[in-house]
């Protein structure tokens, strides 16, 4: 074995046991993404070259990543880019990367601005802009507002809103919350996956999410409720009547994040959404009153 080159497949097949053995939750998706990326090829063209054998150059950064990937460091971050809702988003240390059950605050959005000519939304800790610019993107008329605490988080998604050729339509404002927005101005659509991890629990996360994301993407205080309370609590001044609030929770979460949204006047509650698995992933409540236009179809 020590004689034989290493072409593309044995590199594929040495790497994927390795990873394995460090226990790697899809090792051969990871050595297949992460060969590509030191081949600088897509991931499909890596099976049309099995019998190729890259040179050393080639070979060295593939094995920094491979040490980079057993260290713990996600691919994602690796490789600087994420596909969220078909879209591929830089990503890197300054987000948190975007997660497939976020796409099930995207789906309720749009659905419910289907009929609607212009539909004003708000997305609360952008980060790499995933919920916004996946809105915009499917909502040719949608205008986005999207607001971020750290200024590395929004140049990040800046670049992805330019990325798809949306810079025009997605606006972006650096503060905490609902600070940066004008008196007196309102959305149809108000939608944000805030931190919601229970400070003591980040601990006991995996080492790819606990050392290598920013806490301040995950950690929701003590009780994991810190932003969730604040946004429910705020929105209300900032939607427009008939509008709707949309929030990702964590699937342990869904009882008493209904029971904190059931207490604070002028909601309507919808029944809980649930994401691609089948888990409690999103809240929807609608701010009580008549909108001027005709309302979206729920």
């Amino acid at each position: 074995m020590a004689d034989e080159p290493w072409t593309v497949k044995r590199l594929l097949e040495w790497t994927t046991r390795h990873l394995a053995t460090k226990g790697a939750e899809a090792p051969r998706l990871d050595a297949e993404v992460l060969l590509a990326h030191a081949l600088e090829c897509k991931r499909i063209d890596v099976y049309t070259r099995f019998d190729v054998e890259p040179d050393e150059e080639a070979r060295g950064r593939y094995r920094e990543l491979v040490r980079r990937r057993t260290e713990g460091c996600p691919v994602a971050y690796l490789v600087g880019r994420k596909e969220f809702f078909s879209l591929e988003l830089e990503v890197g240390p300054a987000v948190l990367i975007p997660r497939p059950d976020s796409e099930s605050v995207v789906q309720e959005c749009l659905a419910l601005a289907k009929e609607m000519a212009a539909p004003r939304v708000l997305d609360l800790g952008t980060g790499s802009g995933n919920l916004a610019i996946a809105v915009a993107k499917y909502h040719k008329g949608a205008q986005v507002t999207a607001l971020d605490l750290s200024a590395d988080a929004l140049a990040v998604a800046r670049r992805n809103a330019e990325k798809h050729g949306l810079a025009e339509r997605v606006q972006f404002l650096e503060g905490d919350l609902f600070g940066p927005i004008l008196a007196g101005e309102t959305f149809d659509f108000i939608v944000s996956n805030p931190p919601y991890i229970p400070t003591a629990d980040i601990a006991n996360l995996g080492i790819g999410v606990r050392d290598f994301e920013p806490h301040r993407a995950l950690d929701g205080g003590g009780d994991g409720f810190e932003m969730f309370d604040r946004i429910v609590a705020q929105a209300p001044a900032f939607l427009a009547p008939g509008g709707y609030l949309i929030l990702e929770i964590g699937s342990p979460q869904e009882a008493e994040s209904r029971r904190r949204i059931g207490e604070q006047a002028g909601y309507q509650l919808a029944a809980t959404i649930r994401d691609g698995s089948g888990h409690p992933r999103v809240l929807r409540a609608r701010c009580e009153g008549d909108l001027a236009r005709p309302a979206p179809i729920a």
